[in-house]
């Protein structure tokens, strides 16, 4: 199996990509390509200590980033890091693809470079949020599309559920539909028409409206929603770690007697830590495409780009793709433009 990755994509590319990369290949036995600056990349790798075995450099001339119109990717902006990697999944060279660069360029270039699967209508960018319990529960949308019609939000709920079974081991995820209330009354007129069609998705193990807070608890495996009021939700949850972290920060080392308890409570709070950080998660994948797209997290150090690769891989292995061309064919839609 070969996997490429943007070797220029994210805050701390391209030493951390080289060091997750050589993880990845030590600890999953897998090929990787690493496109960019050959010879920097070469450079770096000898005073890295890293082994070119089993690892191929594409060679890629600068770099897409937020600034630059993310359709780029697909024309004038193709010979770039990620413009390389996308056109390197697609042209069969490789089985997956990962970067830690701009969202926008990887869900349009995923979309318009690797192709929809035959029925799909959006991809949906699926980050995984750490719930009690130490699991972990996908939302679908998590912003790439910030206008979705019913059916849309019935082919999330079939892709999501097939991600959570294939590469997170869960049997029958248990899929919610975001709203702000589990009354029948309750929401807009677009969960009450894609409420009708999940309870008549077969294939889901559809639980019905669940609420903003059911999802961190871990009552759901899969949340439903809108790109827009997924992102938002996101953003949300992620204000409400800081919010925590600091507040815990600030009452143990508020004096003597707080830092104490803090020793002695050293390893709880160290699990705590490590259940919310997003190293520990790997990368978000871009569901609907013909070809595996994940993003890494903007920020992401060695291990989570192994954690990015670990997920490909299980992605792969667990023909999730296969898996999802024939549900959606099941649900009998036609093709969108």
């Amino acid at each position: 199996m070969k996997i490429v990755i943007d070797g220029f994509g994210g805050d701390n590319s391209p030493d951390e990509v080289l060091k997750g990369a050589a993880l990845a290949v030590n600890e999953l036995g897998i090929d990787i390509a690493i496109t960019g600056d050959e010879k920097l990349l070469m450079q770096r790798m000898k005073e890295l200590n890293i082994s070119d075995s089993h690892i191929e450099l594409v060679p890629a001339e600068g770099v897409i980033t937020t600034e630059d119109a993310p359709k780029s990717v697909i024309k004038e902006n193709s010979g770039t890091s990620m413009g390389k990697a996308l056109y390197y999944l697609a042209d069969g060279n490789a089985d997956a693809f990962i970067s830690a660069g701009s969202t926008a360029a990887i869900v349009v270039g995923g979309t318009m470079v690797g192709k929809r699967i035959k029925g799909v209508k959006r991809t949906a960018l699926v980050p995984l949020m750490p719930c009690l319990g130490g699991g972990r529960y996908a939302v679908v949308d998590g912003g790439a599309n910030l206008e979705c019609r019913p059916e849309m939000l019935q082919q999330f709920a079939v892709l999501g559920s097939i991600f959570m079974e294939k590469t997170m081991g869960i049997e029958k995820p248990r899929v919610g539909l975001l709203n702000i209330g589990t009354e029948e009354e309750k929401g807009r007129e677009l969960e009450h028409e894609t409420v009708k069609l999940l309870r008549n998705t077969p294939s889901i193990n559809f639980l019905g409206y669940v609420e903003g807070r059911d999802a961190p608890v871990g009552k759901v495996d899969v949340l439903v929603t809108d790109g827009f009021t997924g992102n938002v939700f996101l953003k949300a949850c992620e204000g409400m770690g800081i919010l925590m972290k600091q507040s815990l920060k600030s009452m143990f080392f508020a004096n003597l007697k707080t830092k104490i308890g803090a020793l002695c409570v050293k390893k709880q709070l160290g699990d705590i830590a490590r259940q919310l950080d997003y190293k520990t998660i790997g990368g978000s994948p871009l569901l609907g495409t013909a070809k595996p797209v994940f993003k890494a997290h903007g920020s992401s150090d060695a291990v989570a780009f192994l954690g990015a690769f670990r997920q490909a891989k299980m992605f792969v292995e667990k023909n999730a793709i296969e898996e999802m061309t024939s549900a959606i064919a099941a649900l009998g839609v036609k093709e969108e433009a």
